[in-house]
Order: structure tokens, then sequence, then C-alpha cells
């Protein structure tokens, strides 16, 4: 159900009190526009129903999921700055939708109350939605952290590792499997850093029994076990995913990639792990087996909850080793950055070549949006303009499309990166306007884009110290490694993911029922999987 909260700036009071009247209008204005004249359905039975803002002042917006979007909001009587995931009514299309809530509710109130988990104050039910009250959780996601960091060193990793473990093991022993671990799903409580990690999202959660399988394939690819893949899994998934966190953790990038969901799940399949790459022969032998024993493909042979907590690697956390482990992931990073800046030059040398017909309607829209007629469109303006356009973008997302654009970090968008914005959304990049940024880039004609002619074309967009990521993304994209980026290559390029973070949040609530059928029709499930 989307995560329950994110890491706001601290909130005065009386901001919060200030901005409620505002807050209700809108809310107003909301139920207004439902008209639907069916009578609402009842969801939680056994929850008080009524206004939430007869209890609590709703303030801005965290988060948003695919079901519920989360505010800022103040206990009236208490004053606690708390979070609440208001889950439409309307998004619940179907009764296994409204199981769903039922049962994530559930399952937040039968785990008894640990420090690694967000409590749930409260869950309450009004005409249009069902709200959850939550502890509010200031300190940021994990997954962020990572990304900031690079990596861990050992020693924090460990600390982040038991953690996680240690939810997993209060899930198992309640008979319930979280079915959804991964980075984005832990919120540090607050800034410090040491700041409690707690497990936010329990949204695709389910109780089981032991010895009970399951078969629906939920979750989200880089973190999925093997069985989930086969259709025949149990509570044995969750320590996989621990791993696959473990793993990234150590090294900053997943065990298990590709730039399609079926080429993440043929690897998974595969289950070879790379310790070769840096920064992995300086990582202690501890920790590779411990890695091993968690991401095991035989989920009888993988380790309990337990067994991992018992691990020496783990044991022994405050004696792990805690210096860097070299500049080696941020160079990775720098190479996805890099990467998305040869993406977004070919997205813009595509806006420059479409007719005046294919963007009247796009230069209409930018000038909509556009509000205060200086040329340039904010962030809060195209999230206005996204709005107003009935556009189902997440702020998550609208922020992930100015970044592809953004060249140098200023937040906002001329018209010609606007441009590449709206063909990103209309997926408008048809084979002439590939054709024409791939002749861009192939200065000489000869078919092929070289690595001098991708190197200068980056470096004259702005790019400084780049031939060493020049060549790294040649490794990313000249997949028959001939040395040259063929026209079927960059346009595979174009129309793949090709950083495993932002695509890990695009695929963030995924249910890829229709994976194991072409894994199936590929043979992938019955050559070398077992």
């Amino acid at each position: 159900m989307g995560n329950c909260c994110r890491s706001p700036a601290a909130v005065a009071r009386e901001d919060v009190k200030s901005k409620h009247s505002n807050v209700r209008r809108d809310k107003d204005r909301q139920g207004a526009s439902l008209g639907t004249g069916k009578k609402s359905i009842t969801v939680l039975t056994d929850v008080p129903k009524g206004s939430i803002e007869e209890k609590y002042l709703v303030d801005r917006e965290l988060g948003r999921g695919e079901f519920g979007v989360t505010h800022l909001c103040i206990d009236r009587s208490t004053r606690e700055l708390l979070a609440c995931k208001s889950i439409s009514k309307r998004k619940l299309r179907t009764a296994v939708d409204v199981e769903d809530v039922r049962r994530e509710v559930a399952i937040m109130k039968h785990l008894p109350k640990s420090l690694s988990i967000v409590s749930l104050k409260e869950a309450c039910e009004d005409e249009n939605a069902v709200h959850l009250v939550m502890e509010l959780c200031e300190g940021g996601e994990l997954f962020d952290r990572i990304v900031a960091r690079g990596h861990y060193t050992e020693r924090a990793a460990a600390a982040v590792t038991r953690t996680i473990v240690e939810v997993v093991q209060l899930c198992h022993k309640h008979g319930v499997i979280h079915r959804d671990l991964k980075p984005e799903n832990f919120l540090f409580s607050n800034k410090k850093e040491n700041s409690p990690l707690k497990a936010i999202d329990f949204g695709l959660s389910i109780f089981f029994k032991p010895g009970e399988r399951f078969s629906e394939i939920v979750g989200s690819p880089y973190y999925m076990a093997p069985e989930v893949l086969k259709r025949n899994y149990g509570p044995e998934i969750d320590i996989w995913s621990a791993g696959v966190i473990l793993y990234i953790l150590l090294c900053g990038v997943p065990p298990f990639w590709a730039e399609s969901e079926q080429g993440v799940a043929q690897a998974i399949l595969r289950g070879i792990i790379d310790f070769k790459r840096d920064p992995w022969p300086n990582i202690s032998d501890s920790a590779k087996s411990l890695v091993k024993q968690m991401l095991e493909p035989d989920p009888k042979c993988r380790l309990t909850a337990k067994q991992v907590l018992e691990h020496p690697w783990l044991q022994n956390a405050k004696k792990a080793p805690n210096v860097p482990l070299g500049d080696v992931v941020k160079s990775r990073l720098k190479q996805f950055s890099m990467m998305n800046r040869f993406k977004r030059k070919a997205l813009r040398v595509i806006a420059e070549h479409l007719s005046v017909e294919e963007v009247e309607d796009i230069k209409e829209m930018f000038k909509k949006i556009d509000r205060d007629k200086d040329g340039i469109v904010s962030n809060d303006e195209l999230k206005a303009g996204l709005l107003n356009s009935s556009s189902q973008l997440a702020e998550s997302e609208v922020q992930m499309l100015i970044e592809a654009v953004d060249t140098n970090g200023k937040g906002s968008l001329d018209y010609g990166e606007f441009v590449a914005v709206s063909l990103h959304l209309q997926r408008m990049a048809n084979d002439e306007h590939l054709r024409k940024a791939f002749s861009y880039f192939d200065k000489d004609g000869n078919g092929f884009i070289e690595p001098d002619e991708l190197r200068d074309a980056l470096m004259s967009d702005g790019a400084d110290d780049c031939a060493d990521v020049a060549n790294d993304i040649f490794q990313e994209v000249d997949v028959d490694k001939d040395g040259k980026i063929s026209y079927d290559e960059f346009v595979a390029m174009m129309k793949t993911g090709t950083d495993w973070r932002k695509a890990s949040r695009h695929y963030s609530r995924g249910r890829f029922n229709n994976l194991s059928l072409k894994l199936m029709n590929d043979g992938s499930l019955n050559s070398g999987a077992e």
C-alpha cells in the first residue's frame, strides 16, 4: 500500500494549525468530486467511523503509493506529530484490494510493539478513505542513505542487517511473511547517525501456518527469491530479500541486475553472485559467508532468521572493519549519473527534431504550467500542472522526471527540457526520432557511436572528467563487445532502465504474475533453475 511515511522536515505545531483550514477545503473539494452516487463500502468493521480531522490536524503530503497518500498530522489532544496514510476507497476496485487493506491493518495490529517496526496508533475510516495513523519517522529512507553514501562500512552494514533480520524473526515468530523487504521499506526514526531503523510497510505481508506454501508473485524484482518466481514459497523468501539488501549495503549495487524485468528474473534463477568486482576483495570472508548463506537458492538450506543473527559476522559486528571500502561505489553511481546524461541528451536531440504539429500541444501545456511566465517551469509548477491534467504520477515520479532531464541540478526545466519530459510521458520517441538522436552522436556517419564520439558529446553538454565514465557506459550499452554502440544497442539503452535505484522505485509495488509464464516460454524455469 505504499510507504507509510517519508522523512519530513521538522514542522512547527503552529504551522500545522495555520494550514489546517486550507487542507480541509481541499479535502471537501475532493469529496465533492466523487459524485458517483454509489454507496460507500465499509472496509474495516471494528474501527471508528467519522472524519479523521475531528481528532487530528492534517497537514502537508509526505509520500504517495499506489493506493495511499501519507500526510503529516498532529493529535489535537496530545499535540504529538504523527503520519496519517489515507487509502482512497475509489482505488479499491476489487474484493482483493479491500482484503489487502484489511490484512495490512490486521497484521500491524497483530505484531507486537517493537523498536524496529513503525507503530500503528490507530486505524479509522470515513466515507472516502481508510486512515492509518502511525508513528512519524523523520530520518529518511535506508534507500536514500545507501545512495548518498554509496555503501556502508562493514560495521554499519552489520548494524542495519541485524535490525532487518530481527524484523524478519519477529514476523515469522508471529506467523507473518513480509514479502516485500527492500531498503525503501525501512525508515530512520531521526536524522542522527545512530537513529533506530524501522520497517514501515506491510502492504504485501501475509499470515501463514507452518508448512503452508504460496504461489502469488508479489514484491520487487531485485529482491525476489527464486522460489517466488517458481510460485512455490514460504517464509524463507524474507531471508533471501534481507540477503540482497546486505549485498547492496556492502557494495552499492544489487547481486542480480539486468535492464529488464525478465532479465532480472533470469539472473536470480541462475544465482551467480559476483564477489570479484570491487569492493568485494576488501570485504571480510565472514561477511561474504553470510551473504552466500542468505542467498542460498534452496530454501531448505537457507539460514533461518535465528541462524543469521547467530552468524559470527553479526555476533562480532562491533569488531567488523569500520573503514571505507574505497570510492568504487561512488564512481559506479557517477556512471549511472552519466548514463542518465547520455539518455537525456538523446531526448533533447529528439525534442529539437519534432515537427510543429508534434510540439503544439506540448507548447500549450508549457504555457499553462509556467504560471509566472518566466520561461522556466519549477518543480512546484510541474507538480501542479500534472495534478491539474489528471496525471497519475506520484511526487517522487515527478521529481524523477525532472532529474532525468535537468542538466545542471537547478530543480527546474526550460522549454527544451520540458519537451523532453513530455516525450518521456507520451512515449513519442518513435524510430524516426531515435534515428535522428543516434545520428547526433554518430558524428562520422559510419553507423556506430564510438567512444570518442560519446566522450565529446558528453563533454560538450557540460560534463567534466567523463572519459572513464564514458568507457563504463560502453561496457553497459555495447552488448556485443565490439567497442562501438550500434543503432540497435542505442535503442535498447533508450527503451530500458539503466539505473537499478530508479528501477527499484519504479517497480516498488509490482505484482509480476505473468513473469513465470514468460520464463516458462523461454525455458528459464526448466533449465538449470532448480
